[in-house]
């Protein structure tokens, strides 16, 4: 990257938003590996964003987008150098309204905020990643970000209504609008969302919301094991329920939990399932009721049960332990979101347990059951160590085998990056990932937007 560049940028931009010994934060995410970047660039609008992405095309300088780094899979860890393209500063919530029942953003805006925001108009904005209080929207968009609340309401992409987006060579264009319906040309929306910044740079985002349920309850039960749990699970979908979130965690997750924190009200038991419900107050108090017997009668050891939303809140927070906690154990965790048919979540429950026995590595499941998006965590000591990385490479070959054996998927919610990367040739035909190259090299001929990744 030449020194001329790097005065262009600083001229337009600033001295102070661009950094030419960039501190290794912003070259890495949640996952194991960072890489090096010549600047890291902080744009402050769309204009800016088109700026830099044109200067960096015309003189052939990679460039890899990054939001909040909350990432797991090393998807903003830029490979190839070059330009560190943060989004952060870019964090306004530019209008919210309940006549249209829309949200305008920029990518930068953190989840949890925007959250609180629409919620004191009476509005919701469903989707909910583990990581709200610290992801950014842009980064939910590049991965069609999803969360406990995808069983009811579905992923980020159900919310996007409208885009601006620059492409690599520095065009900006506009998809979508403030309308609830609107098929006029191909689906650009759909393209961009979960793209994983290969294609463009999301500015602005208009997002759908929805009225505020008025009501809702939560509950915890615990379970003498996963399978049970997990057939517990089955039989509220047989009742003819549709829980806003149904979640659940195994014992090595749950224990990892209440070892971090041992004030925390856990149920008993060795798995926890959590089940939320909302909408009207008289039909949330019939439906809690009902799964409160249902739970019972499925062998529940212990129900708790939460129907404000600070109670509701506190039984949330304990899912939230469950990363947090794992970590805490000193075991490195490999984290993978891996999606099953619904069907197989039993199935999942008992290779899991074989696959531990097999490898000799403790597994730590736990995640979404409701759609089937269990995060299946190896716990890995000493990870560095060139026959644990062979060992646990053969459990993670063995898992994402199956899992595509079952008509399954290798990601759900983080995204490919690098770290799902050697199993992308598995994960799609030959021929759809053909078509993947094709619509890169029409968006990005140079190859420069995020190089280095699955395209």
């Amino acid at each position: 990257m030449s020194t001329a560049l790097l005065r262009k940028l600083r001229t337009k931009l600033g001295a102070d938003r661009v950094l030419d010994q960039p501190d290794s934060v912003y070259t890495s995410d949640k996952w194991f590996t960072k890489g090096k970047a010549c600047a890291v660039v902080f744009p402050s609008n769309t204009e800016e964003t088109s700026f830099v992405l044109r200067e960096a095309y015309r003189t052939g300088v990679p460039v890899t987008p990054r939001g909040a780094g909350y990432g797991y899979v090393g998807g903003c860890t830029p490979v190839q150098g070059g330009i560190v393209l943060c989004m952060e500063r870019m964090q306004r919530i530019i209008e919210i309204s309940n006549r249209d029942f829309i949200a305008v953003v920029e990518p930068g805006v953190i989840t949890g905020k925007l959250q609180q925001a629409v919620r004191k108009k009476n509005l919701f904005y469903p989707p909910d990643p583990a990581s709200l209080k610290n992801c950014s929207i842009g980064g939910n968009i590049a991965t069609n970000a999803g969360g406990p609340r995808c069983l009811k309401y579905g992923a980020t992409r159900s919310y996007i209504l409208g885009l601006t987006v620059v492409l690599p060579d520095g065009t900006i264009i506009e998809c979508g609008g403030r309308t609830h319906k609107n098929k006029t040309g191909f689906d650009l929306i759909g393209l961009f969302t979960g793209s994983e910044g290969l294609l463009g740079v999301v500015t602005q985002a208009t997002l759908r919301l929805l009225p505020l349920p008025p009501a809702s309850a939560v509950l915890s039960a615990g379970f003498v094991s996963i399978e049970a749990a997990s057939n517990a699970i089955q039989s509220v979908f047989a009742a003819g329920f549709l829980p806003a979130a149904l979640e659940v965690a195994d014992s090595f997750t749950l224990n990892a939990a209440r070892a971090f924190s041992p004030s925390a009200q856990f149920p008993p038991g060795n798995a926890q399932v959590i089940i939320e419900v909302d909408g009207q107050p008289s039909s949330v108090r019939s439906e809690a009721s009902h799964l409160q017997k249902l739970l019972k009668n499925s062998g529940a050891l212990g129900i708790q049960k939460a129907t404000t939303h600070e109670s509701c809140e506190a039984l949330w927070g304990l899912r939230r332990l469950y990363s947090q906690s794992l970590k805490a154990t000193g075991l490195k965790k490999l984290n993978e979101d891996i999606v099953v048919p619904r069907g197989r979540l039993v199935d999942l429950m008992k290779f899991a347990a074989r696959l531990q026995k097999k490898y000799g590595f403790p597994l730590a499941c736990f995640g979404h059951a409701g759609d089937g998006n269990i995060h299946v965590n190896i716990m890995v000591e000493n990870p560095d160590e060139p026959a644990v990385q062979k060992k646990s490479g053969e459990a993670l070959d063995a898992l994402f085998a199956q899992v595509l054996a079952w008509q399954g998927a290798i990601t759900g919610e983080h995204g490919i990056g690098l770290a799902k990367k050697p199993w992308w040739p598995q994960a799609l035909s030959p021929e759809t990932r053909a078509l993947h190259q094709t619509l890169k090299k029409a968006l990005d001929p140079a190859g420069l937007l995020n190089p280095g990744k699955f395209v």
